[in-house]
């Protein structure tokens, strides 16, 4: 029997408690890869005579992905259509190619990652981004050799904002969503945090447009920098 999660979104009804473990989106959380992304971008649409696009541009839809990219470097071309796909497989490609050249940790997620071994929180990550650009990516930064789950996009056979990938991350860890915070940078990791049962952590400091209106999105916590959460995990507050 197949289960049905709705993704109704509803305020909590219970006081922040301090996490027994923690999840993480990936792109616009742990990790800056905004300027790798758009490499990937500028290349195409060069390649297509189009004038390139600044940091100033792509850095708040980064968070979007290929998707993002492209409906910003190519507006007219309908999503879906033939042409658009063309355009996402090559772009796709040049991205892994240069997958992490200029891509970083945020600042003090090291630390942060730090903090939760020496206090012996658990953590992983959950993406949308695919398995086959997640793992190599990866294996740049050793601060994640410690993850305790990784979902990828393509691990099963839905994707955040639908809850699953979080509620499996959760069983993976061995640890009730009530007492998990899923921190995410896009309205979708709101939606799957709550949906999940878990503590929606907003991480201001990524990929956010304005115009996609954030503060209406419905959060439980919304942090400037990392070091908030490493803060609250070395006190337990």
């Amino acid at each position: 029997m197949s289960i049905i999660y709705c993704i109704a979104i509803t305020p909590m009804q219970h006081e922040l408690v301090s996490p027994k473990g923690l999840l993480f989106d990936l792109d616009g959380t742990l990790l800056d890869t905004a300027d790798d992304l758009a490499c990937a971008l500028n290349r195409l649409l060069d390649e297509h005579g189009c004038s390139t696009k600044s940091r100033e541009h792509y850095r708040p839809i980064a968070s979007h992905g290929a998707m993002g990219m492209l409906k910003l470097g190519f507006p007219d071309i309908a999503f879906g259509s033939a042409a658009f796909e063309e355009l996402r497989k090559r772009f796709l490609l040049y991205y892994a190619e240069q997958l992490f050249e200029h891509t970083r940790l945020f600042e003090g997620i090291g630390e942060l990652i730090e903090t939760l071994d020496s206090q012996n929180i658990p953590w992983g990550i959950v993406t949308n981004k695919p398995t086959h650009l997640t793992l190599p990516l990866l294996k740049q930064f050793s601060e994640f050799n410690t993850a305790g789950t990784l979902i990828c996009g393509d691990t099963l056979t839905v994707r955040k904002p639908h809850p699953e990938p979080l509620l499996v991350a959760a069983s993976e860890l061995n640890i009730p969503v009530s007492q998990l915070w899923y921190v995410g940078d896009a309205e979708r990791d709101m939606q799957a945090a709550r949906a999940a049962g878990m503590t929606a952590v907003l991480a201001e400091y990524g990929y956010i447009c304005q115009s996609e209106q954030p503060e209406q999105w419905v959060t439980d916590l919304r942090i400037s920098h990392p070091n908030t959460l490493t803060k609250t995990v070395q006190h337990k507050i």
